[in-house]
């Protein structure tokens, strides 16, 4: 392969063992001595890069560039295992007084409130320890806990833990996760055990630190934004989409509204990043002093200071949250380019872009908000043109609606694997959402910027209120209109890890056949599907349904899960009314893999060919399961104990294992997360005593028997 382009792009020849470092300091972390090594390792390329730079023998010179991918692949990985070391805190065990301060809007959820809290420091009687870290904590609802607000500080007396996977298959890696947010660590806090020692007016005033000043300012101006918002008549669907369209905020969107913009195509515009940035770039670069920029060059420097100005601004309005930071970083990169008299967007650019903000924070690389943006825009500046030349389109209104068209295709092109493997959803209809969704988006973002603008003529300001609305409603219409459509989208599909790989690296060769038009290329890349769709039928085929029973470890939704081989299956449930969706999102990622049916829920006896149960006793597939969940089982005697291959044993049992033992000959003892740690421990005592097989499913995680 010619490589010889590469030369053009030295961005990305920096970008890509950046990106490699990153990925092996991430995958091998483990809070030991990686990070001295990789900082050794930085130290001697550096070295050596200096060395071959001066290097006088030209036939040497290739030194200097293995050095530099090495150097550029250690610094990736030394700066993420810099910041996730710094999230590693050891927690004392027993429950402590720590001193927080509210960092962002607390969120309320079910029976708690959700805070994200700075924790400043551990309070005791004889001495104050500080610790500088990020938790996130739960607080029990009650009547004061809902007058919180940004910037309050607390006394709070909690068992603040590290935070843990439940174990299961397929699980979302919620630790990394936090990690890669800077979360140390997460407690929950009932009524009673906490106390405000200072408001958000008096905190502002001495904020730990200029950051957080900074920060806590941006977030109070965007809670004023939203205010005005509900001041000029927004509410419901309308004020939520507004919110999350132009200061980031999503708390208050509906779980309807967000399947809706998920079936259509269209979450991204509910995620205020690249889109919206780009929009508000696009107007500014457009009207601030362009017939001026052609006739004296001064003013192109106006121009680029003003534009990162207002950029920046609308940042700070927004909160400064992670995901607009990104883009205006990126927009702010572009407009530097555009100010040294370079094309405001190339490949090299994009690279850049992409390096110096993962300089700044290599964590952002495994934001799905960060792939996403940058792969739509590569995708955008590589297939565009050759798709907006597959259709010619002589007539103007018929090129812009191509032309908008084609760079939908071609960022659909670029994101959709991403798609399939973060969401297992492909949205049919993308292109007649965008072609509609993208200029109403574009309407209602003007619309709001200018009806801000208008903050001092309050008589102005509503009239323009009134047409942002009406647009806010065509969109949501619209987009409610589409999830309507036969086939809107496509659910439950499944890709693996490095099956999305492989398809980047096919779409590079199909890209690099399409610009050379060699017939060895084209075997090449042919090849390369075909070796593709094998190790897909060979995956597929490894992770075909097997007869088997899965325990979760869910608290709050106990259940037996009996899979078939024909891909049917039945949640049998313990409690009549268990925490379905808590066991969706845990599960939903193991049943798509193993493309399961819908499960059939079980909550009361019944007879089946396949399936039965009777008295919490379920048979299936020639196995007997007790779930035990009641007492219904004490107090009782049988002339001889039952055989059975598995005791479930799970909250709302008050009994001692001994008692069972006298109704049922269990071959193995499964310990549910719904049991207290007492409890846990005095049966674990008991099967040791009995001599019975057993396992805890919150020290374990889940657990599959084949059958």
């Amino acid at each position: 392969m010619n490589t010889a382009c590469l030369h053009q792009y030295p961005y990305i020849r920096l970008i890509i063992p950046w990106i490699a470092g990153v990925f092996c300091g991430d995958w091998f972390f483990d809070q030991s001595a990686e990070l001295l090594w990789s900082i050794l390792a930085f130290c001697l390329f550096t070295g050596l890069s200096i060395a071959f730079y001066y290097l006088e023998r030209y036939s040497l010179r290739w030194c200097f560039g293995v050095s530099v991918f090495a150097l550029c692949f250690a610094g990736g990985w030394g700066s993420i295992s810099w910041q996730l070391k710094q999230t590693v805190y050891d927690f004392p065990e027993k429950e402590t007084v720590y001193r927080v301060q509210l960092t962002d809007t607390p969120e309320a959820k079910e029976r708690t409130l959700l805070c994200r809290v700075w924790l400043e420091g551990q309070h005791d009687s004889s001495y104050v320890c500080p610790i500088g870290r990020k938790a996130i904590l739960y607080l029990q609802k009650d009547s004061l806990v809902t007058q919180l607000k940004v910037g309050d500080e607390l006394f709070v007396s909690v068992r603040i833990s590290s935070p843990v996977n439940g174990g299961n298959f397929d699980e979302f890696d919620y630790v990394r996760y936090l990690m890669r947010h800077g979360i140390s660590g997460t407690g929950y806090v009932p009524s009673g055990k906490w106390v405000r020692v200072s408001s958000s007016a008096a905190a502002s005033s001495h904020a730990s630190g200029f950051l957080h000043f900074i920060q806590y300012t941006a977030i109070s101006y965007r809670e004023k934004v939203i205010d005005l918002y509900r001041k000029l008549g927004f509410e419901g669907d309308e004020l939520a989409v507004l919110s999350a369209l132009t200061v980031g905020e999503k708390a208050d969107l509906s779980e309807s509204i967000r399947e809706s913009y998920s079936v259509s195509g269209a979450s991204h515009i509910l995620a205020l990043s690249g889109l919206h940035i780009g929009l508000l770039y696009a107007l500014f670069f457009l009207l601030f002093l362009k017939p001026l920029v052609r006739r004296w060059r001064g003013i192109r420097y106006f121009r680029s200071v003003l534009l990162l100005v207002l950029l920046w601004s609308f940042a700070f309005f927004t909160g400064l949250s992670p995901s607009v930071v990104r883009s205006v970083s990126m927009f702010s990169i572009l407009t530097i380019a555009d100010l040294f008299g370079g094309r405001s967007l190339s490949l090299n650019t994009l690279a850049a872009t992409a390096w110096v903000m993962l300089l700044g924070n290599p964590a952002w690389l495994f934001d799905i908000g960060f792939q996403l943006s940058f792969l739509a825009v590569l995708s955008i500046l590589l297939l565009q043109k050759p798709v907006g030349r597959l259709l010619p389109v002589k007539n103007r209104i018929g090129k812009y609606v191509w032309g908008l068209m084609s760079v939908s295709i071609a960022a659909q092109i670029g994101t959709a694997p991403l798609v399939l493997l973060y969401f297992s959803r492909f949205s049919t209809h993308f292109l007649l959402t965008n072609l509609v969704v993208i200029p109403l988006v574009t309407l209602a973002l003007y619309t709001t910027v200018f009806m801000l603008c208008l903050t001092p003529l309050p008589a102005v300001q509503y009239l323009v209120a009134e047409v942002a609305r009406f647009l806010l409603k065509a969109l949501n219409g619209f987009v409610r209109w589409i999830e309507q459509l036969p086939y809107a989208s496509l659910d439950g599909i499944w890709v693996y890890q490095l099956e999305v790989l492989g398809i980047y690296i096919f779409f590079l060769l199909f890209f690099y056949y399409s610009k050379t038009r060699r017939f060895r290329n084209l075997v090449i890349c042919l090849s390369f599907l075909l070796c593709l769709g094998i190790c897909h039928t060979v995956m597929y085929g490894y992770d075909r349904p097997h007869s088997s029973l899965v325990f979760y470890n869910v608290r709050g939704c106990p259940v037996v899960h009996c899979i078939g081989e024909d891909r049917r299956s039945w949640l049998s449930y313990a409690d009549t009314l268990p925490d379905k969706h808590r066991l969706q999102m845990v599960a939903a990622n193991y049943w798509s893999r193993h493309q399961l049916l819908p499960p059939v829920e079980i909550t009361t006896d019944c007879q089946g060919v396949d399936f039965s149960r009777h008295q919490q006793i379920v048979f299936y597939h020639g196995c007997r399961i007790c779930m035990v969940t009641d007492n219904r089982w004490r107090n009782k005697s049988a002339v001889s104990p039952l055989s059975i291959n598995y005791m479930y044993l799970c909250k709302g049992y008050s009994g001692r294992l001994e008692e069972l033992t006298r109704l049922f000959s269990p071959s193995f003892i499964l310990l549910d997360a719904s049991l207290s740690d007492d409890r846990k421990r005095l049966f674990r005592e008991e099967c040791e005593r009995l001599g019975l097989h057993f396992l805890s499913l919150s020290e374990e995680g889940s657990v599959r028997f084949l059958l």
